[in-house]
């Protein structure tokens, strides 16, 4: 027995002694990336591009077509194209990813999820030395493709892919949000659209949607369904409105001021309207354009990415043709508080590299990442949705703007929705915002909607919402979304979350070696006890 316990405490404490070592050469994690000084075209180059497409065919087109073109002016580059459905599935696999380092090397993704990548000592790429590299930088003089400069990328975009002062990304498309409006029904309920839609409006005219004959036909639309005005994104919803209204949110520096008095009046003013029935969200009810498209639906709101789905004429829309009512599709700026002042939140996927231990590799990577940015990319996935480019060299091409020029001329390339939620941007650059970045932003971005769903929900069940129900409800999306922690503590704990597997096996490995030698002190003292014993 005592043989045993000494070749056991011989084993770990050389399992410690390979730890440290090992611990110390890896303790910063990756390498950090310095740009090489020459790209090897000796050699060849495999590399991962995880994409996502909204099951539309013609998007899956242009990543292959953007990647076959890329090949040939690099054939030592091969890349290959892996598409999710879902951004959340990227962002899941990444993290499942990071702790094997079988991260990909670009990957299409959101600067929220990026600000959670971070937490990895040199997992993401920072791109500032690339972006002013003379050679491969943005424009670089010996990059093989016409890409734009760091001035041609439309400032706004790129200003949300910074984070703690570094680019982590560069934007690959932006929308907004817009409110596709039935205006035929508007304006059957005897009411004029605005040229600037207000909340008060739309509650207004909500309000009237939801009148009913004695049977409980709804007058409108002569249907057993009307939800005249649903939300598919209420995370922005709340995010704008608070906005608009000047409200707390977020700190640049991670401060969350999300639960305040204007949260509170917003929440009973969803309640007001969710209680009628004119109110409701995309979670709770479903998609708003198959709502919309049936006369089932005044105001909807969702993403000028949508668009194709929105409208009588939709190319992509979900519902059959025989539940399809005609309407006129009028496409406005979301609903503001003051009309004089919009606010209106800037979206969009970006696409970020993963760091690896080549840097020629990561070179590889980049070279890809910018070829996503050159106008033949960057117009064509604009045209297949409410997608705008984010360069100034693509949107003033003469191809842009002719594609824009023909706007109605059919209903699928030229669908007059889809070119004007396009414009709706386009006219609305400078009153558009990105939200703080930082660890935590995206639970933050999750908590902000779940407070509308779950007033929404309660309504709808018949629960009060009163104050003593605004004290519970933001106790639990506090603890449910982990926010009950100050930014200075997350951060240290971001901090300890650094250390490297090494280390932190080391560290385990130590306590077990105390614990085994404890526990062998305990065991030779009750030995020797009972010796003591039986020569007694």
């Amino acid at each position: 027995m005592r043989q045993l316990w000494k070749k056991s405490l011989l084993l770990l404490l050389t399992a410690i002694c390979t730890f440290s070592l090992t611990g110390c050469h890896g303790s910063r994690g990756l390498p950090e990336f310095t740009v090489p000084e020459e790209f090897d075209t000796s050699r060849n180059y495999e590399i991962t591009f995880w994409a996502k497409n909204d099951t539309n065919k013609t998007q899956t087109d242009i990543y292959k077509k953007a990647i076959a073109d890329f090949e040939k002016l690099y054939p030592n580059i091969t890349v290959n194209l892996r598409l999710y459905t879902d951004y959340g599935k990227i962002y899941n696999d990444v993290i499942t990813n990071i702790s094997t380092n079988t991260t990909p090397n670009v990957c299409i993704t959101y600067p929220d999820h990026i600000a959670t990548y971070l937490t990895g000592i040199n997992i993401v790429v920072p791109l500032d030395s690339l972006f002013a590299e003379e050679r491969y930088g943005l424009g670089g003089s010996e990059v093989r493709f016409d890409a734009p400069t760091q001035e041609e990328i439309i400032p706004g975009f790129l200003e949300e892919c910074s984070i703690d002062g570094h680019y982590y990304a560069v934007p690959f498309m932006r929308s907004t949000e817009a409110c596709y409006v039935n205006k035929t029904y508007v304006e059957a309920l005897g009411y004029t659209l605005p040229e600037t839609l207000t909340w008060d409006f739309i509650w207004e005219v909500s309000e009237a949607a939801v009148a009913k004959d004695s049977d409980g036909t709804f007058l409108i639309n002569n249907q057993k369904v009307m939800i005249p005005f649903i939300y598919k994104s209420t995370d922005n919803m709340m995010i704008q409105m608070l906005k608009q209204k000047n409200a707390g949110y977020s700190t640049d520096k991670g401060e969350i001021n999300l639960f305040n008095d204007t949260t509170t009046g917003l929440l009973y003013t969803v309640a007001e309207h969710a209680k009628t029935g004119a109110f409701s969200t995309f979670k709770i009810s479903g998609y708003p354009a198959n709502f919309l498209n049936a006369g089932q639906c005044i105001f909807a709101v969702d993403s000028t990415a949508g668009a194709t789905w929105m409208g009588t004429n939709a190319p992509l829309s979900d519902i059959s043709a025989d539940a399809l009512v005609d309407f006129e599709t009028a496409v406005m700026m979301l609903p503001q508080f003051d009309p004089k002042q919009p606010q209106m939140i800037s979206q969009g996927p970006s696409v970020c590299i993963f760091n690896k231990s080549d840097p020629q590799v990561v070179l590889a990577s980049w070279l890809f990442t910018q070829y996503l940015l050159t106008n033949e990319v960057q117009i064509a996935y604009a045209e297949t949705e409410g997608y705008v480019p984010v360069t100034s060299k693509a949107q003033n091409s003469e191809s842009y703007q002719e594609y824009l020029s023909r706007m109605g001329e059919d209903n699928s390339t030229y669908y007059d929705v889809k070119i004007k939620a396009s414009k709706l941007l386009l006219d609305n650059l400078d009153n558009t915002f990105v939200t703080p970045v930082f660890n935590g932003s995206a639970s933050l971005r999750d908590a902000s909607g779940q407070l509308i769903e779950n007033v929404t929900k309660s309504v709808k069940r018949k629960e009060t919402v009163d104050d003593s129900y605004m004290e519970k409800l933001y106790s639990d999306v506090t603890s449910l979304y982990r926010l009950d922690q100050s930014h200075q503590s997350s951060m240290e704990k971001a901090d300890l979350g650094k250390l490297p597997s090494t280390s932190v096996i080391l560290l385990s490995a130590l306590a077990g070696t105390w614990c085994l030698i404890l526990l062998y002190l305990v065991l030779s003292a009750v030995k020797k006890r009972k010796r003591s014993h039986n020569t007694h």
